[in-house]
Order: C-alpha cells, then structure tokens, then sequence
C-alpha cells in the first residue's frame, strides 16, 4: 500500500457573506477532491491545540503524527534544516520576513511577494550592515529568510506580521517574558530598526518604489527556537517517505522527519505554483517511496490576502491541475493508495491570519466501505465516520495503525 496527502495550506474557512454564507470549499468546483470524500471517511482534524499558536509549523507537525508539546521549537529552526543551516544547540534561530510599512504600520508581510533575486540582494545587505559576530542571516525564497543568533534567551513574545496587516509596528516589538531575555530582546529590536534606515536606501527598493511596486523596507522576527529532538517517520511508523512543496517550513519539517524532500521547478508558494509539476513528482515518488506528503500554498496566501476570489481559484487548481493528475496516474497504474485530503488550519479570508478550529479531512482507502458524506468541506465532513481526530489519529488511521 502507498499512502499520499495533500495538504491544502489553509484552505479552510467560515461562512463568508457574498458567497450566501457558504465557505470557499463550498463555493468552489472541485470535483477530484468531493470525489475522494464520497469515496472514503471524513471527520474533523484539531490540528492545533487551544494552548498553541495556530501556525503552519505547529499545525503539520500534528498531520504527521507528532506532538508539539514536545517537539515545537519554532519555525526558524524547521526553515533552518530546509536551507541545510547547521545549528548548534545553544543557537537561536528565527523565521525573519521582509515586510512593507507604511505611515508607521505594517501594510503587509510579504513586501508585496518581493522575488527572491530581489530578496536575496536585500538578505547579503542586511547580513553585511546589521548582523555580527552574533547574528547571521540567511536568504531564503521571496520574503521568507532565516537569522540565527549563536547565543541568548528565547523567553520573548514575537507577533507574525501576517497577523498584524494595518498595525502599528511600535505596537509589536519584541518584548521580554523575562529578565534574562532583556538583553536578546535589545539585539532583535536593534537590528529591526537599523533596516528601517537602511534598506530604503537599497537600488532594489528604489526601483520598486518607481515601479509602483511597494517596497521591502524592514526586516521582521518572530517564531524564536532552538534546535528540536524528532524521530524519523521511519523510525515511528517503518515508511519510507517524501515531502513536495515550494516553501522551506514544510521542507525542513520533511528533513527533521526523515523525508527525501523534492524540489519542482516552478513552484513558487502562490497561485502561479507549478501544480502539474508537483502532480508528476508525486507520480514519480511513489515508484521508490511509500508516502508522499504533497503540500501547496496558495489558499493560504490568498487568505491572508483577504482575496476570497483567489482563495477559490486556488482550491480549483489543486483539484483540477494537480489532484486529478495525481488520482488518474494511480488509477492507470494500478497503484494502491490510501490517499487523504486536509488543510493544516483554518486561514478565513474576513480575518486575513490563522485561527484555531477543526479541520475537513478526507481519506480514501480503497479496502474500506466509505461512509455518507458526498462533498468535500467543513459541514459535509463534521458529519463523517471519522468523527473529531486529535493528535497522531488522523497519520495513524492514513497508515492504518
């Protein structure tokens, strides 16, 4: 038996008005994934914890089985192993955006989806200018970097700009939970402040400004940690396994799982992601893998964008492009696969950020009878055999353990 999932970066959502009160998953045409419900068992997912942020990094390691209570150490580290940075154990690593304010606010947390040959100009900047001794950066993809400090305190609350659209940023500095992380705390909110006078300066912001584009005119910190102890999938469950996405969370959540993670070419994180791309490495993986996680993250991105027609769109093309490839190149080989489909969290388009609440999950084994639910979405699903899954019950019923 091969196992395959697809996950839906925050794809789920609450009834929103101009859709007469329906959710995107309702609302859009999917007609692979409401297939995958009528043909296997749905139930709900609480894939994050009431006493948990309900991020992507915390959310993911619940889909595959692990406890962050014990292993969360935030989403610097994870993006750490992605891009192949060494941690030692006393260093600190941090998720750091480049992010757009305007008049004193955030205006958004991606500076405008700034490309990642622009980025990586402003990341060598920054490093040369603002860093040290102490604090190292390191480029990642479009907006997304990473900063290790090799010393210091994680006792300190940090905000995620894709949180905080429209508010001030003097608001939501770093702040210390402790004495002892005062001086930590100094550093990071130093360093943020010195982009602000810096980075503006930079040719690549001057250009994007007389280009009409916004500008990548600070750097911002958050999701603090050091590096986690995790077992394999291997080691927990006797798989072999990879893991295909364009965004360095999940591919350093696939390394410290002990995933092979395969990069595609043009996959990007947004709705121009190459989802036929990913459809075939998937295909491909499966010939000398037993699970593949496939993960895109375009609905989240058009959540967080408030942009309800995007959101739609990009349910649409991973039905379309991506899913029905995947379920027609098993189909024709005559592959065995339990093959599940679920959102990491819920990112509701009204709000623009994550929120806590349980998830829809489908999962087709071909050896067991489905139950009565026809359509794929967060209603249809509450009412599945599965009931409401907590923990490591959804990897373990994929798997069927």
């Amino acid at each position: 038996m091969k196992y395959i999932i697809f996950l839906a970066d925050g794809a789920a959502d609450f009834p929103v008005p101009e859709l007469g009160n329906k959710t995107p998953l309702q609302a859009a045409n999917k007609p692979a994934i409401d297939r995958i419900a009528r043909l296997g068992r749905c139930g709900s997912f609480v894939t994050v914890d009431d006493d948990m942020p309900p991020g992507s990094e915390v959310a993911n390691l619940t889909v595959l089985g692990y406890d962050p209570h014990e292993c969360y150490q935030g989403r610097g580290v994870i993006e750490a192993a992605s891009m192949g940075v060494k941690l030692n154990d006393t260093d600190i690593a941090m998720r750091c955006n480049l992010i757009c304010i305007a008049d004193g606010r955030i205006k958004n947390h991606s500076a405008g989806h700034i490309s990642t040959e622009e980025a990586h100009k402003l990341i060598r900047y920054v490093d040369r200018y603002v860093g040290g001794d102490d604090a190292h950066f390191f480029p990642g993809i479009s907006y997304r970097h990473l900063m290790v400090l090799d010393q210091g305190s994680t006792d300190f609350e940090c905000f995620p700009p894709h949180d905080h659209v429209g508010e001030k940023v003097e608001d939501l500095m770093i702040v210390p939970k402790s004495d002892e992380a005062k001086p930590t705390v100094a550093r990071l909110n130093d360093m943020i402040r010195c982009s602000w006078e810096l980075l503006p300066q930079h040719s690549v912001n001057q250009e994007r400004v007389k280009a009409g584009k916004d500008p990548a005119n600070s750097i911002w910190f958050w999701s603090q940690g050091r590096k986690p102890k995790m077992k394999t999938l291997r080691e927990q469950y006797g798989i072999t396994g990879a893991a295909i996405s364009a965004v360095d969370l999940i591919k350093g959540l696939g390394v410290y799982a002990g995933l092979d993670v395969i990069d595609v070419a043009g996959a990007t994180g947004l709705i121009d992601t190459n989802y036929e791309g990913k459809a075939d490495a998937c295909l491909q993986a499966l010939e000398n893998h037993d699970f593949v996680f496939v993960h895109v993250e375009a609905s989240d991105e058009a959540g967080h964008a408030k942009d309800l027609k995007q959101k739609i769109l990009a349910i649409e093309y991973l039905d379309s492009r991506l899913i029905a490839r995947v379920m027609k190149g098993i189909e024709d080989e005559e592959i065995e696969a339990t093959v599940a489909v679920l959102p990491d969290h819920l990112t509701p388009v009204a709000k623009g950020n994550h929120v806590h609440g349980p998830v829809p999950v489908a999962i087709l084994n071909p050896g067991l009878a489905p139950d009565s639910v026809q359509t794929y979405d967060e209603a249809a699903c509450a009412a599945g055999e599965l009931g409401l899954l907590r923990g490591d019950q959804f990897i373990r019923t994929v798997l069927g353990r």
